[in-house]
């Protein structure tokens, strides 16, 4: 396979290769595993947006949200605070209530994530999209692919769960306010891209 990529997407793509081998490297050798199986899937992530980056037409501004959205979450996993990690580091004490704590850090990437899955799936829907069809549609159609991935995440959360039962994902307000997060990204996303369009 013959992949050409733009200066673009090559500083993008050795960004992300920089931090994945790095965090992978220290993980490997405190034998965090279950971490690893993170890495795993954002490896695969990554091989998949490589592969199809001619045919998708990603933007710069999704290409490197993609990969800042992968850092944030290697760093999270890794780099520690007080007894913990970043993941669980509370940024501003909006609400801080035995198991409902706001804003952490957790909370933060999953809304800014799944802002940025949301721009992904409007980009896709919009190459099919025909002209003239209703553009509200299109935005509520790309929040809910975002907020549906969002969901997929928990899944993947829960598999990681069963397989390192001493993980530290959390419980069922953990996963609820994961939850509430990929919406606020996803809808927040949906108000960008409606507020980008009208500017046009």
């Amino acid at each position: 396979m013959n992949i050409k990529f733009t200066p673009n997407q090559w500083w993008v793509l050795l960004f992300s290769l920089a931090y994945t081998v790095g965090f992978g490297a220290y993980h490997v050798a405190s034998a965090n595993y279950e971490f690893l199986w993170y890495a795993a899937v954002l490896v695969l992530f990554l091989i998949l947006l490589v592969t199809t980056i001619h045919t998708s037409k990603f933007s710069p501004l999704i290409l490197w949200g993609l990969s800042i959205w992968g850092l944030l979450h290697m760093a999270g996993g890794s780099i520690p605070v007080g007894d913990g990690v970043l993941y669980g580091a509370q940024l501003l004490n909006i609400i801080s209530d035995g198991e409902i704590a706001i804003l952490k850090y957790d909370q933060f990437v999953h809304a800014y994530g799944f802002a940025i899955a949301t721009l992904v799936a409007h980009h896709l829907l919009a190459l099919r999209w025909k002209e003239g069809a209703s553009k509200a549609l299109l935005y509520a159609l790309a929040a809910g692919v975002g907020m549906g991935l969002g969901a997929l995440n928990e899944i993947v959360e829960f598999i990681a769960v069963l397989t390192f039962p001493e993980t530290g994902v959390g419980g069922y307000f953990n996963t609820a306010l994961d939850l509430v997060s990929n919406m606020v990204g996803a809808v927040g996303a949906a108000f960008f891209l409606a507020w980008r369009n009208h500017k046009k």
